[in-house]
Parts: structure tokens; sequence; C-alpha cells
């Protein structure tokens, strides 16, 4: 039940909703549902120009942020989000993938409890192993990876120091997922050799996952940064690391898609 404001008016519910990596079929049934029934939906870049064509312009807002582009202080969205539940409105949050994955779900929540909201956390399918699916990798196989590690690229600038321990990465044997890391790719693909990974390691990057305008670059630890380049691959993208990555190339003749990828491999698939 929700709590009364204290003017005679009902607290809304807000729904931190996952809208999965940018194809709007895969939504959950139960995302679609809620963004058809919310007053308002506050969303970020990352669901993608499809899905938030499908809410009406006169209820959403756009709190996203994008590196070196357009940002909205943590702080507004936080404070909007109690505003417009306060006011008895039913608020969707809407984030791309998964709203606890990187996604500062888990900041919001805390908000919102801590200013007697009512919240939901509605999960949505994490771009960090959708991405890599939608372009051929799987993250985990029996004769490559037992385990996957989940890593953001794009620390809070305020830690004095990273929390990420490169080192203890490169000697689990496992998948590497980067979040969020195409600007600090040379950073950590460095700090990954430095530790001792193979040189040669397979890496893939993948930009805009399961969008139209697709795009996978490949290559090695020592040469992706370059592939990178050679692509002109951007934020938001997602990095393999592992032996994985090279699944793509096994696959890639017969891999059928929502998305045409084909212009933006790189040209080294088969590195």
């Amino acid at each position: 039940m929700s709590d009364d404001t204290g003017d005679g008016a009902a607290t809304g519910t807000v729904y931190l909703v996952g809208s999965g990596p940018g194809d709007p079929e895969l939504l959950t049934v139960k995302a679609k549902r809620l963004l058809e029934a919310a007053d308002v939906v506050l969303h970020d870049k990352l669901p993608g120009p499809e899905i938030i064509g499908m809410i009406p312009e006169a209820k959403r807002e756009d709190v996203g942020k994008r590196a070196g582009g357009e940002w909205t202080p943590q702080e507004y969205t936080n404070r909007r989000l109690v505003e417009l539940a306060r006011e008895g409105k039913d608020v969707v949050r809407l984030k791309g993938g998964d709203p606890t994955v990187f996604g500062r779900g888990g900041e919001e929540l805390v908000h919102l409890a801590q200013h007697g909201v009512p919240v939901e956390i509605v999960p949505g399918i994490t771009s960090a192993v959708a991405g890599p699916a939608a372009a051929g990798i799987p993250v985990t196989h029996r004769d490559h990876a037992s385990s996957v590690s989940f890593v953001t690229g794009h620390e809070d600038p305020t830690k004095s120091e990273s929390a990420v321990d490169w080192e203890a990465l490169a000697a689990t044997g496992g998948t590497i997922v980067v979040l969020m890391g195409v600007g600090k790719l040379p950073e950590y693909t460095a700090a990954l050799r430095e530790a001792g990974m193979d040189p040669e390691t397979p890496v893939a990057l993948i930009e805009r996952a399961t969008w139209p305008g697709q795009q996978v670059a490949t290559g090695t630890l020592d040469s992706i940064v370059d592939a990178r380049d050679a692509a002109g691959i951007e934020p938001p993208a997602i990095t393999v690391i592992g032996d994985v990555a090279a699944t793509r190339a096994a696959v890639l003749e017969f891999l059928v898609g929502t998305a045409d990828d084909s212009a933006g491999d790189g040209g080294d698939d088969d590195a």
C-alpha cells in the first residue's frame, strides 16, 4: 500500500526497470506493461532510440549521462524521483540492461527507501551477457571459460585509486567483460598484459549491441586498441576479453541476429 504524503495524496511507486541491451523485442513483458502504465518515465540514453520512441514524449524525461556530452547529476535524478512519487505519480526509472548492474540502481533504491518511497526493481537482460551473445560470443564455454567477471571501465572519478584488481582478474583464467570501457581500453589492456595475461588473448568490442547500428571490432590484447580506432568504436560498447571472444570468427558466416554489423568488424575477425 502506498504511503500518504501528508496532504491527502498517496505516494506513487517508483519502478527501477531494466530495458535490456536495446532491441525492443528483448524488453520483458513486465517492463513493457509498466512503461505503458507509468505517469512519468525517467530514462537513460542506453535504452536506445527505438525503446525511448515507444514512450509518449509528454511523459518522458531524459536524465541520461553520456561521456563527454550531456550529463544529468545523479543528485538531480534522485531528488526528481522522490518529488514525482510524492506528487502521487507512478514512475518508471528506465535503464539500459539490468538496473542493478553498473546502472546506479542500488544507489537509487537506497535513496528512495530512505525517503519513504515505495520502490520495486524490475530486472532486465543485462548487456554484459546479451551484448556478447548478439555478436556470437558466449561469455562461458565448457572448453574455454568456466567463470566470468563483470567489471566497470568507468569508476567513480572521486576515488583515490581503482578498486579493480586487474592482476587478480588476469589470474582467473575466465572471461572478463568490461562495461563502459571504451575510453580506458589502453589502460586496462596494458594492466592485464603487465599482470601476465598472454598478449595474444582474443578480445572483442561490441558497440550498440542489438541496436540497428551494432558494430564489432576484434583483435588481441595487444592489437585491440588499434582495432577499436580502425573501426571507430564509440560508447556505449562492451569489451570481452578471453578465449571465448574467438568464438565469433568460427560462427560469423552463419550468425543470424537482430543487427547487421558486417561493416564494423575492423577487418581482423580471424585474429
